[in-house]
């Protein structure tokens, strides 16, 4: 599977926006010595302290990470946000413990790149992104999580966080799912997979429906393109049109 199967709005959290204003790319920023990113951190003044955290990429661990770490409770959540960016490019034990305190953050934004920067760590983060999905109801961070397992060869975990994911209350979560259930086409657990997905043809949200249609193009089987027919018949011309897209393509 690939993140262009996951909705765009999962494709980062929410403030990513906000943390491109000052400039993520050190390349693109005037270099700054050491004294001045401390002392500019500790700055009364918002974007002093953003242009610190970027120039920090510019340094090696052992000198960004401890000085990433002296924010972690600023009181701007974009400096946090900052802050889980920027630990998540500069991984050490220091980081990931400090990271795994980000995701007790007020602000599920900082949580969300919290949980994306562990995933960098690879499989010795697995155990804590799935108890956070489990733990953080908030649509944001599962999503992220939903993103950060579909890029990892760890199926099993996948199927599992797609199925709660289809619990979610959250529309945009349930559609992320369906679309990443279509990973398991043509595999050993497309069955499985397709139990999942067929009591969506019958949901009241069109968007979903139209996401089914999408993930269903992946399973070339009777029962999948039954419930292509079946959705080629819906009300909703979003989901029509999704039934289509596979049949042109």
């Amino acid at each position: 599977m690939t993140v262009s199967n996951i909705p765009l709005r999962y494709l980062a959290p929410v403030g990513y926006s906000q943390v491109d204003a000052f400039n993520l790319n050190p390349m693109t920023s005037k270099p700054m010595n050491l004294e001045q990113i401390k002392l500019d951190l500790t700055s009364t003044e918002l974007q002093a302290r953003l242009r610190a955290l970027t120039a920090l990429q510019a340094f090696d661990t052992a000198t960004a990470v401890p000085l990433l770490c002296s924010r972690l409770e600023d009181g701007e959540y974009l400096v946090r946000l900052g802050v889980a960016i920027g630990l998540g490019r500069k991984r050490s034990p220091q980081a990931y413990q400090a990271l795994e305190s980000l995701l007790q953050d007020s602000e599920a934004s900082v949580r969300a790149e919290a949980v994306l920067s562990l995933s960098r760590f690879g499989l010795m983060a697995l155990n804590t992104i799935i108890n956070t999905f489990r733990a953080d109801t908030h649509a944001l961070v599962r999503g992220s999580i939903l993103e950060a397992i579909a890029i990892l060869p760890l199926p099993l975990e996948l199927f599992k966080i797609c199925s709660l994911a289809l619990a979610d209350e959250d529309v945009a979560l349930q559609e992320a799912a369906v679309l990443a259930f279509g990973q398991f086409a043509k595999t050993e657990m497309q069955t499985a997979a397709l139990d999942h997905l067929q009591p969506l043809a019958q949901s009241r949200h069109a968007v979903v429906r139209a996401a089914l249609a999408r993930s269903l193009h992946a399973f070339d089987n009777y029962r999948a393109r039954e419930l292509l027919k079946q959705l080629h018949d819906d009300t909703d011309h979003r989901v029509v049109a999704a039934v289509l897209e596979g049949l042109i393509s």
